[in-house]
């Protein structure tokens, strides 16, 4: 049996059993290739997300502080993918131990704290949007830098068992491995630990973030409506797709996850290991694109980044529209004295990808 066959470093500890998992194992190795895609895109994308902020923006501003602490995590996460794709294609760990805890490590870190950051954005944007003036006093530098800390702090914690547990070894067929360890290791109660991962796992980076995200979209698409604002449905629109692409994205991946240690059969084994290396793709690839969709939903991000590329690129000037943008030393939201005005400039500004 593969070793790979639960997933690389997601899997929970399962009993070893004589029951075949080729199947799932070759179709994890074939998805893999997109892991190297992945990495690029992430690279590129993510990159020029900090260029933008560092060009034209002012990092100090709450929204690009926890965009950039997004991408970073993001940063982290991805740099795991391209060492699970060639342990996944070769069925076998070629990186020493000391490698095995850092990828592992790396791949909870940028997991759990991207599902964090993202989380706490949009809690912070339905701060800006249904509490525009209360908000104002405390979404500063302060709260923004606290907010990112407490992220990182409790996304370390949560990469304490999988340090520990994730170690190589070799099983019967002279392959090595980067998994949890399948039996006891000295003062460590291996049991204990799985049980807790799994419910940090179902109820920290599952439940919580989905109940988070669902309540301020709702607040947000109901302010937007009640507000006499001209582009609300385009707004509604946009929120809508966000949630959607979220859900279809990460929740079926942790569905599966949960329900992985459940098979009691070979035949639910292998239905599960399928669908563990589809949804496993899909949340990678939501992971991957998750800070470039909410900067680039912004109007002002997307102004300048065709800035950026007819600077680059001077023969796209014929077929790109340029708008000037924003200067980096005056603000972005207009002060009017009624709220829905207030409101109607902070979102035709772009609420979910710029600060306001």
């Amino acid at each position: 049996m593969e070793a790979t066959s639960s997933g690389v470093f997601e899997s929970e500890h399962e009993a070893v059993s004589p029951c075949s998992r080729d199947g799932d194992n070759k179709l994890g190795a074939q998805l893999s290739t997109l892991y190297y895609f992945m990495f690029v895109f992430s690279l590129f994308g993510n990159g020029l997300v900090l260029f933008i902020i560092h060009r034209f923006e002012r990092v100090a501003t709450v929204t690009n502080i926890l965009l950039v602490n997004l991408v970073m995590s993001s940063l982290i996460f991805m740099s795991s993918l391209p060492f699970v794709g060639i342990y996944m294609q070769l069925s076998n760990w070629i990186f020493g131990t000391v490698m095995c805890k850092i990828v592992g490590s790396a791949y909870f870190m940028g997991f759990y704290s991207s599902v964090f950051f993202l989380t706490l954005l949009t809690f912070d944007r339905h701060l800006a949007v249904v509490y525009s003036l209360p908000a104002a006093q405390v979404r500063n530098q302060r709260y923004a830098v606290i907010s990112c800390a407490v992220v990182w702090l409790v996304s370390g914690f949560a990469c304490i068992r999988p340090m520990l547990l994730h170690n190589t070894f070799t099983y019967i067929d002279n392959k090595t491995y980067c998994e949890e360890y399948p039996g006891d290791l000295d003062y460590i109660d291996v049991e204990k630990l799985i049980i807790a991962g799994f419910y940090i796992q179902l109820f920290i980076f599952l439940i919580l973030p989905l109940v988070v995200i669902i309540y301020c979209y709702v607040r947000i698409t109901i302010t937007v409506i009640s507000s006499k604002i001209a582009t609300k449905f385009k707004t509604v629109r946009l929120i809508f797709v966000i949630v959607l692409l979220f859900f279809i994205c990460w929740t079926p991946f942790n569905i599966v996850i949960l329900m992985h240690d459940e098979a009691t059969t070979c035949e639910d084994a292998q239905k599960l290991g399928y669908a563990l290396q589809i949804t496993r793709n899909m949340a990678y690839f939501y992971f991957c694109i998750s800070p470039i969709f909410y900067t680039f939903v912004g109007r002002k991000f997307q102004d300048q980044t065709k800035l950026v590329l007819v600077k680059c690129f001077p023969g796209l000037k014929k077929h790109i529209a340029v708008t000037e943008c924003y200067p980096t030393n005056m603000p972005t939201k207009v002060l009017t004295t009624d709220t829905s005005d207030k409101k109607e400039s902070m979102i035709s500004l772009g609420t979910i990808g710029s600060d306001v």
